[in-house]
């Protein structure tokens, strides 16, 4: 099993479930799940870290399939636009989403030593930030949550 986020987990079967549940979402909304929006979001799932935009259009030349950052750019901007993957503004870079298809708001746990994203939940309405907005009359639309510490392997280590 290759680690994913702060865990262990079967990374094959991880790959071919987020490919099935956007294809499947895609057939189900009649979105155009280009070859190319396909293999950047197969990169994403198969590097399962955060990766900028060049990153991925070092693959994508590689393969023949986009030598110019726009064709990158268009096909993370469906794939973010739709949920099947997720920017991460601290790095810079982009994710593939661990829960496609469930509606959910992403927190996202940034290791500060080895730069390893991991998502989890949040609920902000709900909390005590959603408290404060409905004290001052705000109403939360969308939230971006990154927590920068240590991940699990790199506090074992003692890396400061």
């Amino acid at each position: 099993m290759d680690p994913i986020g702060f865990e262990h987990h079967d990374h094959k079967s991880c790959i071919r479930t987020g490919l099935t549940a956007v294809d499947t979402y895609c057939v189900d909304h009649a979105l155009q799940f280009t070859p190319v929006r396909r293999r950047v979001l197969e990169i994403l799932l198969q590097q399962h870290r955060a990766m900028g935009a060049y990153d991925i259009l070092d693959f994508l030349r590689a393969e023949e399939l986009g030598s110019q950052p726009p064709v990158v750019y268009r096909a993370l901007d469906f794939l973010v636009r739709h949920g099947f993957a997720h920017k991460i503004e601290r790095l810079n870079a982009f994710i593939a989403c661990a829960h496609v298809g469930h509606d959910h708001t992403p927190a996202f746990l940034i290791c500060r030593s080895c730069d390893a994203v991991a998502e989890t939940h949040t609920d902000p309405a709900h909390g005590i930030l959603g408290q404060t907005a409905a004290d001052n009359g705000f109403v939360i639309e969308q939230t971006v949550v990154e927590v920068l510490g240590l991940c699990p392997s790199c506090h074992s280590e003692g890396k400061e």
